[in-house]
């Protein structure tokens, strides 16, 4: 069943230039679907069509009747006075609006026999319970805790949130709708790991159709069965989430450049097989001549296909200071409060030489605190931080700024990095600055050309050790790649604050995991954090389980309690021991005996892993 079709879509903002030209395509009931595009090449505008914000110049928008649309990005007004909570209820008007008439209707049976109420009272008490009318206030809390919406917030005036939470707010009200088409604009942006993840988790059991605009794309990997691009107001499609699409895009970039070349040599043979028809046919034959027109023609119709074009990849590389020594950075009792809020105490970390460190956490635990208290922007209430003698940092912030916003491109450059005018031009082109878009001021670049500025005139020194925080928040995925091509040479110690997991899985080779005022240092990437973290939430969950079982507790032979915790330390080593055949993996990729080894290794860990859990079960029943 179709719940989505799209068609000859075209939309223009200005003269003679439509943002749409064209689009087509359909979505099928149940499917979530990636809408990919350039900044600007309408996919925000495509969304706004579809719940009827604006109209189209022509084509056709056709929902599925019955099917009720709901979109992540507008946020509707609301009385004065409303709090979180009460945006959260209105999610539910259908069963108040239910739960209302059954009152009614309870009020007349009281005075009357009529059948024909107590028939409708018994279908809208079966219809309420069907929709979960008697675990609404249960699901409103699950929702709220899954998005990071806490109790303190939803006491709160929603006017008085930040746009990030009023976002948060209105997706969980989405959500809790039960809306049939979800359409969400940019619906990590303002979500943390762990809130993304429950989101990922809640759209993966969503029976009904998503379509998702995105520049996460870990996100769109996990959710997405199938990708929209949007290129010159047209849709190419590609039937798989974002690993298909990348790699997809780049073997029909590869075979249409084949078929392109492979018409330019077809053109200049029969070019030149022309031109000799024409000379013979002068020699007495005219008859050749008609032939060599004809090829002609051919040649003209070969000759309109253009080249395919390829995205274009930055050219840079970071300048690396010769580094003497491993140490690069020392933190020793390191401590932070607000009031009586602890971000993190007794901070004990060293980074080496070359080291990609991840810094990780929920929001609001302080994790560019952390970073600002090591760029010396803030003071840390207790302890030490100090750089190795011949470190040279480089800071990239979240909320990128520069000294006099309304100088163009290259005055910032000769400025800020004391460069002469021709160096400055050279790396502003090496950063994807071309042409007379580098006499544009600072201040109408958006946040990624902004970024992208800042790393361009970071590039000045001799740095071996970069600190950035949340270097892609907001940045499209031609930026973000960008970024990711900038640092992909970088060799040097690297130190980020990050929610994009694909970033983070691509650089980091240790984690720093910020919780509960402290920081657990794990060595690896983060894939494998990730599954270390999974399977000790799987320990924990048995753990309470278990506990949960032994009610009311009895009392355990001292004997097997101290076997028991024996077993507890063995599966603490067990999971450290894989945790580093995984690090170990990863940095072997490339060699394929030693990786073989390793595997073998890994899969003879687990066994034995999963004996002792077994048996700390046992132990504890």
């Amino acid at each position: 069943m179709i719940d989505i079709s799209i068609r000859n879509l075209t939309k223009a903002f200005e003269v003679k230039k439509n943002i749409l030209d064209g689009l087509t395509f359909q979505v099928q009931h149940g499917e979530r679907v990636g809408i990919l595009g350039r900044n600007g090449a309408g996919k925000t505008t495509l969304f706004r069509l579809m719940t009827g914000e604006i109209t189209e110049d022509r084509g056709d928008i056709d929902i599925a009747r019955g099917k009720r649309l709901g979109l992540v990005s507008q946020i509707p007004r609301y009385p004065e006075g409303y709090t979180v909570e009460d945006v959260l209820a209105t999610a539910d008007a259908r069963l108040d609006a239910m739960q209302q008439r059954m009152r009614e209707l309870e009020k007349l049976m009281s005075v009357s026999d009529d059948r024909a109420i107590l028939g409708e009272y018994d279908d809208l008490m079966n219809r309420f319970e069907m929709l979960g009318g008697y675990d609404a206030e249960v699901r409103r809390a699950k929702v709220a805790n899954g998005l990071d919406i806490p109790p303190a917030m939803r006491e709160q005036l929603f006017d008085s949130l930040s746009g990030g939470e009023k976002t948060r707010v209105n997706l969980a009200r989405l959500i809790l709708e039960d809306t049939d088409i979800l359409l969400l604009d940019e619906p990590t942006n303002h979500l943390d790991m762990r809130a993304t993840e429950w989101l990922e988790d809640y759209l993966l059991r969503f029976k009904g159709t998503v379509l998702a605009i995105s520049h996460d794309r870990w996100f769109l990997d996990t959710v997405a069965q199938r990708i929209v691009e949007i290129v010159d107001g047209k849709a190419v499609l590609y039937n798989g989430n974002y690993s298909f699409y990348v790699e997809e895009k780049r073997r029909r970039y590869e075979e249409a450049l084949k078929q392109y070349e492979k018409n330019q040599k077809e053109i200049a043979h029969l070019q030149k097989a022309a031109d000799d028809l024409h000379l013979w046919a002068f020699m007495g034959n005219d008859k050749l001549h008609k032939r060599a027109f004809s090829m002609e023609k051919r040649i003209e119709r070969l000759q309109k296909a253009e080249r395919p074009a390829e995205e274009k990849k930055l050219s840079v590389r970071f300048r690396e200071k010769e580094f003497f020594g491993d140490e690069v950075l020392w933190l020793s009792e390191v401590s932070k409060s607000y009031g009586d809020r602890v971000l993190f105490s007794d901070v004990e970390l060293l980074i080496e030489a070359g080291e990609r460190i991840a810094l990780v956490g929920d929001n609001g635990t302080g994790k560019s605190t952390l970073l600002k208290c090591i760029t010396g922007e803030e003071t840390p209430d207790t302890g030490w931080i100090r750089e190795g003698p011949s470190v040279k940092d480089a800071y990239l912030p979240q909320l990128v700024s520069f000294d006099d916003p309304e100088r163009d491109m290259v005055e910032t450059m000769l400025w800020e990095a004391g460069c002469d005018h021709q160096t400055a031009r050279d790396r502003l082109a090496a950063f994807g600055f071309r042409g007379e878009d580098v006499f544009k001021t600072v201040s109408v670049l958006s946040g990624g050309e902004q970024s992208r500025l800042r790393l361009c005139v970071l590039m000045r020194g001799d740095i071996n050790f970069l600190m950035l925080d949340e270097p892609t928040n907001h940045l499209d995925l031609i930026s973000r790649e960008w970024m990711e091509d900038a640092l992909s040479d970088y060799g040097e110690a690297l130190l980020f604050v990050s929610h994009d997991r694909w970033f983070i899985e691509k650089f980091a080779t240790r984690i720093w995991y910020l919780h509960n005022g402290r920081i657990e240092d794990f060595k690896g990437g983060f894939a494998a954090w990730r599954e270390f973290e999974k399977r000790r939430e799987s320990l924990e969950q048995t753990k309470k389980a278990a506990a949960r079982e032994k009610a009311p507790r009895r009392r355990t032979e001292p004997n097997r309690d101290r076997q028991r915790s024996r077993v507890e330390r063995e599966i603490e080593k067990a999971e450290a021991a894989i945790a580093a055949l995984e690090a170990e993996m990863a940095e072997s990729a490339a060699d394929y005996v030693k990786l073989m080894e390793l595997e073998q290794k890994k899969a003879e860990a687990d066994t034995a892993l999963e004996e002792l859990y077994i048996r700390w079960e046992e132990l504890s029943d």
